[in-house]
């Protein structure tokens, strides 16, 4: 028996990466998509899927994958369905394997499983930047609002010119 190389699996902060860029999709798509972690030949690969409702009638020229079921592992929200047990009928989005190749720890494979990307980091993969900048804080900027406003008013500004009336388009 093998031991399985640790480099060719997910960190932690790739699964979040992984997870939050399912959340993101279901967001943008407006339906749920799942991520599913599987391995090959000792290499963590994800798939990015939507599950079929049971109404739904399947492209038939898309690709189909089953997910869900003992043992399977996700990330990211899960839509509501009874993964643990239950397997799902999907419509197959893309995926992203890691491979042993020194120039390219990730390959991400098209809607038809075909290989048409790489990089070393999963981040320059996904379609989504999910870098966690500090965002503005709200009430500094007003402050910064309120006091330029104050600054305007200090200063009358003298021109030579009479004032235009607004135009209208």
């Amino acid at each position: 028996m093998t031991t399985p190389d640790h480099a060719l699996r997910f960190t932690e902060q790739e699964l979040s990466m992984l997870g939050k860029t399912a959340d993101g999709l279901s967001a943008y798509m407006g339906k749920s998509v799942l991520a599913e972690i599987g391995m090959d030949e000792d290499a963590e690969w994800v798939i990015f899927a939507i599950p079929l409702g049971v109404d739904d009638t399947p492209d038939e020229k898309a690709t189909h994958v089953q997910m869900g079921g003992p043992g399977a592992r996700f990330v990211g929200n899960r839509g509501g369905l009874d993964l643990d047990t239950e397997v799902y009928d999907c419509q197959y989005l893309w995926a992203v394997q890691i491979t042993d190749d020194p120039e390219a720890r990730f390959v991400r494979l098209d809607q038809n499983g075909d290989e048409f990307d790489y990089a070393m980091e999963l981040a320059e993969l996904l379609p989504f930047d999910l870098t966690d900048e500090a965002l503005p804080d709200p009430d500094l900027e007003l402050l910064e609002d309120l006091g330029d406003d104050d600054d305007d008013s200090d200063q009358d500004v003298q021109s030579d010119e009479p004032p235009r009336p607004p135009s209208i388009h």
